[in-house]
Order: structure tokens, then C-alpha cells, then sequence
């Protein structure tokens, strides 16, 4: 049996275990908790597919990622996205094609950079959620890369992208509905939150929506989108956003676009028009902070920020190498209880100076990692990763849905570019296959021709030919 061959049955028989192990497990959940018990159930629906298409799982992960509403009650106060997530990724390093490509494989490194970074503050501040939570970073960066690649280098990307885009544009539809009906009642527009069919917060739609529409704004030519579906599903996106009126998510899409449009796909042009639209949205940002800074009201968002970023560095100076452990802001770590809105000062009250510089070896290093690649691919995935830097330098960074979301989106791109690359390929030569030794060519006797006997007498005398004079 061939390696190939060896490695999927055993991959197989592997799912089939956690389905029973599962199993099991489901009937314990139904009395106690019967909407996990229900995840469960379609997780293991899912899980059989695998036996079939080993891309079914983490292909369906993909319609989960914007899906928030907690699972698990109290005592596990895990998300739908997180969940899936977590199942996808076992699926996908059991049964995603191999081997990785080097990009990938360089993410995946910049990943375990912070890791290890952070792995100083679990060591200095022993506490559950801060080693819970040391996993679950890994989980929503290095994870979400492999779950991605899974779908991608299936052949899937396609299909995965769609189910992602086709899922933002209904939260989107949701929100600009919202804040329609809310003008029409008050005749004021206020941010959006939405209470169906689960609990978003305006950052969390913005986000979101802000990632949907850097892709379809991208719209490269291997996913074969048509170009009017997908200007319809950019604008409807883009009217989220900015009915969301989360700042950080338009600032953050305003600068994948400009990185888009001047680095456009070779052979095609990008609409300046919505690169002129960058301008006055970022003027309107800028403008709505001036006035709540002007404002005197000290308990709106910018003022509030003020007084967050300066006690981030108190709690930071009590600790300043390793800093108080993840997620503090909920284990009773100080006598604050926020998470900073910004991404570097999380870090630092998190995990330190060394952690930081971690951080930004991640962050920035996938940045570079992925504009090197193909142009064709690369862009779109260094935008998305980007987009959600510049959108933490204004709010949370480790909130899961808006970190995983970016990272799944790079893992399927650089799957498809992989997928691509090994279609166009020649087949490669079996190496597990016995030789076959060539049948000995027997070289043919060669008959020598008969001579031809002269025949007797005096040679024959032929007349002159006469020549004309």
C-alpha cells in the first residue's frame, strides 16, 4: 500500500474513533445541555462526511465563522465559530493534503514565534484561563491557517469563500435594515447591535463586514466570480460597516482598499472611484472623534479610551517583561476589569515586552510573508491580515471571531494558489512502486544477401550511339 493510501485510511479510521467517542458523549448531553448536544449532533453529521470528502468539515466551517452565539453555557463560554473551529482543525491536520506549502509553513512558524513569547507569562502567572487561553491564541492564528489550507488546496476555495461572503452579506442586510427602521422611528442614526438571529456588537459587525468586503473588492480572477454579484455584495458590505458606525472597521477596510487598488492583479485596473471614497470616510472618522473630544463628555468612547490606555500602563509598569497573564481582565489579575482597546498595550498587560515583540514578529512577518507571494494570491491574504491590525489599533485584538476570521481567509488562499500550482504541474513519477525491469531486446539475425553468380563468356558489346553533328 502506498504512503498516500496508508495515510488516509489511518486518518479514516481515526475519525471514526472520535465519532464513537463522540457518540457517547452526546447522550450525556442531551438531558443537561440540548442545544450543545445539538452542535454535537450536526458535528458528527459532518464528521461522517469526512469519510467521504476529507474537505467536508473544514469546508463547513467556513459558513460557521461569523456564527457567535455561545455554546456550552457558563462553564465552557465558547462561541459556535470557536467550536467548529476547534473540531475543523483536528479534521484538517488528520486528512488535509500534504505537504505544506513554504508560506504556510513560514505562517505557521511566525505563529509559534508569539507562542513561545507568551509561554513565559503562563510559566510566571500560574492560573487556568491564562493557559486556556495560551491554546486558544494558537487556535485562532495557527489553527485557523491549517483549517483555511484544508479548503484551499482541495479545490474548494471557491465554495469556501462564497459561504463566508454569503454569510456576512446577510448579517449585512440585517444591519442596514436595522439602522433604517431606527432612522425611520427616531430619525437619528445610532450604532447598530443586533439582537437576531443572535447578539452582535457593532464591532464585531463592522469587523466582520469589513473583511467580506476586502475580498469581493478583490475579486481575483481564480475564483471566476461574476463582477456584478460581487460589486452588489461590496456595497452591500461597505453599508454594514457603515451602518455599524464601528470606526476601527472602516478605517482598517479604507486601508485594505488603497493596498488593493495600488497593487492590483497583473493585467486588470481597479475603479478609482472607490479609492477616491477612501478620503472622505476617513475624514468622517477623524471628524466624529474630534467632536466627542470636544464634546466635554468624559464617559463617550474616545474619552473613554484615554482613561483605558492610561491605566493599561499602570497595570503594565507592575509587570513590565512578562506582564499579568491573558486575559487578566477577567481573572481578578488587578483592580481593573477591561480588555485594552488596543492591540500593542493588550499585549504588553498581557505578556510583556517580550511578548509584544512576539506579537509583532507574528503580525507583521505574515504581513511580508504573504506580499511575497504571487501577486495574483498574495495581495488579497497580506490585506486581510492588515485590515485587522490597523483595525486593533483602535479596538480589542484577541477577540476570537474578528482574529480567526483573517487567518482562515489567508490559510484557503494560499491552499488555492497550492492547488493551482499542483494542477499545472506534471504528474509526479510513483516512488513507491517496484521497478519493472524492461523485456531484453533481442537484436534480429541479420541474413546476408545472396551473391549474384557473372554471367559466362565474353561481355556483351553494345553499338556506338552516333552523335549529330
Amino acid at each position: 500500500m502506498s504512503a498516500a493510501r496508508l495515510r488516509a485510511a489511518s486518518g479514516r479510521f481515526t475519525v471514526a474513533v472520535v465519532v464513537g467517542i463522540l457518540l457517547l458523549a452526546t447522550g450525556f448531553l442531551v438531558p443537561v445541555e440540548p442545544r450543545l448536544a445539538m452542535a454535537v449532533a450536526g458535528g458528527l453529521l459532518l464528521l461522517g462526511l469526512t469519510a467521504l470528502r476529507a474537505e467536508a468539515l473544514p469546508l463547513a466551517s467556513m459558513a460557521t465563522l461569523v456564527v457567535i452565539e455561545r455554546v456550552g453555557g457558563d462553564s465552557l463560554n465558547l462561541s459556535a465559530s470557536d467550536a467548529v473551529l476547534f473540531v475543523a482543525f483536528w479534521a484538517a491536520v488528520v486528512l488535509a493534503p500534504r505537504p505544506f506549502s513554504p508560506p504556510l509553513r513560514a505562517l505557521l512558524w511566525l505563529t509559534v514565534v508569539y507562542q513561545v513569547a507568551a509561554l513565559f507569562t503562563v510559566i510566571a502567572n500560574p492560573y487556568t484561563a491564562n493557559a486556556v487561553e495560551w491554546v486558544h491564541g494558537w487556535l485562532l492564528t495557527g489553527g485557523a491557517l491549517v483549517v483555511g489550507w484544508a479548503v484551499g488546496r482541495s479545490g474548494r476555495a471557491s465554495a469556501g469563500l462564497a459561504l463566508f461572503v454569503g454569510g456576512s452579506c446577510a448579517i449585512a442586510a440585517l444591519t442596514v435594515l436595522s439602522a433604517a427602521v431606527a432612522w425611520a422611528s427616531t430619525g437619528e442614526l445610532g450604532p447598530v447591535y443586533l439582537d437576531q438571529p443572535w447578539g452582535m456588537h457593532k464591532n464585531f459587525i463592522g469587523c466582520v463586514l469589513g473583511f467580506a468586503a476586502v475580498v469581493v473588492y478583490a475579486r481575483p480572477s481564480w475564483l471566476a466570480w461574476p463582477r456584478s454579484v460581487t460589486w452588489a455584495a461590496f456595497w452591500l458590505c461597505t453599508a454594514g460597516v457603515v451602518a455599524s458606525q464601528a470606526r476601527q472597521a472602516l478605517v482598517g477596510l479604507g486601508v485594505a482598499v488603497v493596498v488593493l487598488a495600488l497593487r492590483p492583479e497583473p493585467g486588470r485596473r481597479r475603479n478609482l472611484v472607490v479609492l477616491l471614497a477612501v478620503v472622505p470616510a476617513m475624514v468622517a472618522v477623524v471628524s466624529m472623534v474630534r467632536e466627542q473630544l470636544e464634546s466635554g463628555n468624559e464617559f463617550n468612547s474616545a474619552y473613554t479610551r484615554l482613561t483605558w490606555y492610561q491605566q493599561a500602563v499602570e497595570v503594565w509598569q507592575s509587570s513590565p517583561w512578562v506582564g499579568i497573564g491573558l486575559r487578566w481582565w477577567t481573572a481578578g489579575r488587578s483592580e481593573y476589569e477591561f480588555q485594552p482597546p488596543n492591540a500593542e498595550l493588550e499585549v504588553l498587560t498581557s505578556t510583556g515586552v517580550v511578548g509584544l515583540v512576539g506579537f509583532l514578529v507574528m503580525m507583521l512577518g505574515s504581513v511580508v510573508v504573504l506580499w511575497r507571494v504571487d501577486r495574483r494570491f498574495g495581495t488579497l491574504a497580506a490585506a486581510l491580515v492588515l485590515s485587522r491590525f490597523v483595525q486593533a489599533q483602535f479596538d480589542l485584538f484577541w477577540v476570537s471571531v474578528q482574529v480567526s476570521v483573517p487567518f482562515v481567509l489567508a490559510g484557503v488562499i494560499l491552499g488555492a494558489r497550492a492547488w493551482e500550482q499542483a494542477r499545472a504541474a506534471p504528474p509526479p513519477t510513483p516512488v513507491d512502486s517496484e521497478p519493472v525491469d524492461p523485456e531484453p531486446v533481442v537484436p534480429e539475425p541479420v541474413v546476408p544477401e545472396p551473391a549474384v553468380p557473372e554471367p559466362a563468356g565474353p561481355p556483351l558489346r553494345t553499338a556506338p550511339t552516333e552523335v549529330p553533328a
